[in-house]
């Protein structure tokens, strides 16, 4: 399975294959079969607050729900052949990476739903996606797993043992530093990293104004994106200057996430591992 930010984020891509003691890679459930034209989703399991651990598995699902693909969930901890999670299985093929599923579903199911974009507003949109995946992402790893690692005690309790947790905070968090360290950004200060993350959670807001989603009345693909990575900040990330300042500063985008809640998650409680969770695992979701 890929931890790269399992606490509160999981990307995806793989570089924490040595935590195989909290989940084992292993090969697809024997027994279990896959109706035809219907999403086998592969991910790392539910979240307390939220329905994913990971804003790239929320991203995908939340894709699969707005476009009402049938699908069902393997929260096993599969990995891909390409050491990646989330991934999905359709029609026999295995795809990995949460956006080539994406556009790989898009093509096969012929959807059409960005067609009332424009070719400027679909270039602004992979602009958001980077910022928000590859910019604003990894300033909340470095928030988890560098700034504030006693977080994960609290988001990790229902979940792990508190021996896992312990190894998994400091072997997860050593390769988390280093893949900050890799990627650039956490070359920098304290300071300058929080100044980044504040900035694109700005961004995010300015651009959306009092617009119902990213792109005006009708949610878009990059709705996805924008709601599975700030899902974290509003709802998971506990204790964070990321869920501080959208609180405090960005109330546009805390009612964004509650208005993509409303509209692809009634069953939102149901999907936390909190009071009200029903385990779905390899449960059918028709539409």
């Amino acid at each position: 399975m890929d931890y790269r930010f399992l606490a509160n984020l999981v990307s995806d891509t793989s570089h924490c294959m040595s935590f195989l003691w909290i989940q084992k890679v292993r090969t697809k459930k024997k027994g279990s079969k896959i109706p035809r034209n219907t999403v086998c989703l592969h991910q790392v399991g539910r979240g307390p607050l939220v329905p994913s651990l990971s804003p790239f598995a929320l991203k995908l699902e939340t894709f699969l729900r707005m476009h009402k693909i049938p699908y069902m969930n393997d929260h096993s901890g599969t990995m891909s052949k390409k050491g990646k999670t989330p991934w999905i299985t359709y029609n026999g093929k295995d795809i990995a990476d949460s956006q080539m599923c994406i556009e790989y579903l898009k093509d096969k199911r012929n959807l059409r739903v960005d067609d009332h974009l424009s070719r400027e507003e679909k270039a602004v949109a992979r602009a958001i996606r980077c910022l928000t995946e590859e910019n604003l992402y990894w300033t909340m790893c470095y928030e988890t797993f560098v700034k504030n690692p006693k977080s994960l005690d609290l988001l990790l309790k229902d979940i792990f043992s508190r021996p896992k947790i312990f190894v998994f905070k400091n072997l997860v968090g050593r390769l988390v530093k280093k893949e900050l360290h890799g990627h650039g950004i956490g070359r920098h200060s304290d300071t300058e990293i929080w100044s980044i993350g504040k900035g694109d959670l700005t961004a995010l807001s300015e651009f959306l104004g009092d617009k119902n989603y990213m792109f005006g009345d009708k949610a878009s693909d990059i709705d996805c994106t924008v709601f599975g990575m700030l899902s974290m900040a509003v709802w998971q990330m506990k204790g964070s200057r990321h869920e501080a300042y959208i609180h405090q500063n960005l109330p546009n985008l805390v009612a964004y996430c509650e208005r993509m809640k409303e509209s692809f998650w009634r069953d939102w409680s149901q999907r936390c591992r909190g009071p009200g969770y029903v385990q779905d695992d390899l449960k059918m979701y028709s539409f």
